[in-house]
């Protein structure tokens, strides 16, 4: 399958090609052609599968397509409501990118900055929208937003806006969306609550679940060390020096960790920084462009504050911290393994954590093999029930060259 049968504009298929996209994603394939015909959609799919240029891809081309397009005034016709800062930048990124021979014009919006500039921005006029869900109720109260003319309207990682408690938020856009629109929305999970919300935004829609063993867990090798808390630090300085991690997210339970965690590193000669929601927008975008560009090596996040992070060769992820849901570990996983791309996901597990290792282990349905081969095993923090799987001496090494060996063999 090809972008071409799927039926997308000649406008748009030259911008994939720029963008280095041949051939679509599993959650492309699916998607495309039933937004293409007008359908609402409700999917169930992790970050990394590809979900963005899914539901973005139909919405310029509706949108280009529409005889409503003009010169002078642009109504807001498509509005995208994430909720992290760094999730909205991606998308706003994503429609600038699939839409640039287009003439559509995007604006992003969110908090936790000046709103000066996204004024301005609004101002100009915008076909398409992508906002944070506080900032956009306080520009639509302002006056400076009108959704009036809104044809299409997604909702993304409606788990996450539920977890950040934009539920209510959520409920208040919808009433000032018109009632005849095509309506998408996205969550990783389907919790009752979940389906509760989409049963108030969507219609019939049609479903589209992919799996996270299918979105992740088989093209990304993971691995399991045991060890105690106290050790984490060590460990992690030991895997930077042996497996020489250009690329590594680090992912930490708490804000306060991330900044222990980013002080070991530095006292240790790395260069590396955190985002976290204590930073401001600015410290947190300086960051992750920087980490892009390679003048930081590590970079550690919180989970929140990951929400849209989309760095491409990123090689490593390492969970310093076991997560607490177990649908954050898929999530942090597919932070590597992007799209077709593959990568090392490695976590560190200590006594205190080894019943989220077993609920991670049920969701994915597999057990991740443990690495015993290194300088700080733990057989406290290991439990029997889990059976080993080791890899030989220097099997961590071989896994680094079958990697780098695909890289060759993709560029």
């Amino acid at each position: 399958m090809t972008f071409e049968q799927l039926g997308i504009i000649d406008p748009i298929l030259k911008a994939l090609q720029r963008e280095g996209y041949t051939h679509p994603t599993p959650i492309q394939e699916q998607a495309i052609p039933l937004l293409l015909n007008g359908k609402d959609l409700l999917g169930c799919a992790q970050t990394g599968t590809g979900k963005t240029a899914a539901f973005a891809v139909p919405i310029i081309q509706h949108l280009y397509q529409s005889k409503t397009r003009q010169k002078g005034s642009r109504p807001v016709r498509a509005l995208i409501v994430a909720p992290t800062r760094e999730l909205a930048i991606q998308i706003y990124e994503s429609f600038t990118s699939y839409g640039q021979f287009t003439g559509l014009r995007s604006v992003v919006i969110y908090g936790g900055v000046k709103q000066g500039k996204q004024t301005q921005a609004l101002q100009k006029g915008a076909d398409i929208l992508v906002a944070t869900p506080g900032r956009l109720l306080d520009l639509i109260g302002q006056g400076f937003i009108d959704l009036s003319s809104v044809t299409h309207s997604v909702l993304d990682e409606a788990d996450h806006m539920l977890d950040m408690g934009f539920i209510h938020d959520i409920k208040r856009i919808v009433r000032l969306l018109p009632q005849k629109r095509q309506s998408l929305f996205f969550s990783a999970t389907m919790s009752k609550e979940i389906e509760a919300l989409s049963k108030n935004i969507l219609g019939q829609p049609a479903r589209i679940t992919i799996q996270p063993e299918q979105a992740t867990a088989e093209k990304v090798d993971q691995a399991l060390y045991y060890v105690s808390k106290p050790d984490k630090r060590k460990l992690l300085l030991h895997l930077l020096e042996e497996e020489s991690m250009d690329s590594l997210l680090v992912f930490s339970r708490t804000k306060h960790g991330a900044n222990k965690i980013v002080k070991i590193l530095e006292r240790a000669g790395h260069k590396a920084a955190a985002i976290h929601g204590n930073k401001s927008q600015n410290a947190r975008q300086k960051a992750l462009g920087e980490f892009k560009d390679g003048d930081l090596n590590v970079l550690v996040a919180t989970d929140i504050a990951a929400r849209g992070i989309d760095v491409d060769e990123l090689s490593y992820v390492i969970n310093y911290d076991l997560p607490n849901v177990p649908e954050t570990y898929v999530h942090r996983i597919g932070r590597t393994g992007r799209a077709k791309a593959s990568g090392i996901a490695i976590s560190f597990c200590d006594t205190e954590e080894r019943a989220y290792l077993k609920d991670i282990q049920k969701l994915i349905d597999q057990r991740i093999p443990v690495v015993s081969d290194h300088p700080y095993p733990d057989n406290g923090s290991r439990p029997e029930t889990v059976p080993s799987n080791n890899p030989p001496r220097g099997g961590r090494k071989k896994q680094r060259n079958q990697r780098n060996g695909r890289n060759r063999r993709r560029s």
